[in-house]
């Protein structure tokens, strides 16, 4: 995830904005190295995911509604699965998980995919913050990859996570690293106070 200093998660709606080169480096590495993309369907419209490389992790695509373009070359992608509802119609043809009845249900669909991440890998979230938060209300986050990026957005800009309740995640830092004009930390959980 990448962040502003003052705590907004996107400049006129994208996250792009708020990344430079280094960022990107690093977003690279971790998709490389995870095995798996889990991201909820708001975050690929709003910032224009495409079809995963050959050679690249799964993308796992989080859908309650749709709203997919459903004919694109995104969701014909063999490398891409979608994790929905059983009450969501879903063309024939798209690989799709289907857990719960009208609702996704994120514990049964990480154990879903859980067997879908190469051994050595992990599954790595890329948000938005509804799934974010709801990954968290869950238990199922390990630690968060975030970037600071050195700007001030302002204006009513989301946050990392949002829905899903109050969480008390307790997470220590792991490693910082500072760049030209951002810091890359990553936490990792903990759960002592």
């Amino acid at each position: 995830m990448v962040a502003s200093i003052d705590g907004s998660i996107a400049v006129a709606g994208r996250s792009g904005p708020l990344s430079g080169t280094d960022d990107r480096a690093v977003l690279t590495t971790l998709r490389r190295t995870a095995g798996l993309v889990l991201v909820g369907a708001g975050t690929v419209r709003e910032e224009g995911y495409t079809p995963p490389r050959d050679d690249g992790p799964l993308l796992a695509i989080v859908t309650a509604r749709g709203g997919l373009d459903w004919d694109g070359p995104l969701a014909r992608s063999p490398r891409v699965v979608i994790v929905t509802h059983h009450a969501l119609d879903v063309p024939e043809g798209i690989t799709t998980i289907r857990v719960g009845p009208d609702a996704v249900d994120l514990t049964a669909a990480v154990n879903e995919l859980a067997p879908l991440v190469p051994q050595g890998g992990f599954i790595h979230a890329e948000g938005g913050p509804q799934l974010n938060g709801a990954l968290a209300a869950q238990g199922h986050i390990d630690a968060v990859n975030l970037t600071l990026a050195g700007m001030i957005v302002g204006g009513d800009a989301g946050r990392l996570i949002s829905g899903g309740g109050n969480v008390d995640l307790r997470l220590r830092l792991a490693h910082l690293l500072v760049g030209r004009d951002h810091l890359f930390t990553r936490w990792e959980r903990t759960d002592t106070p």
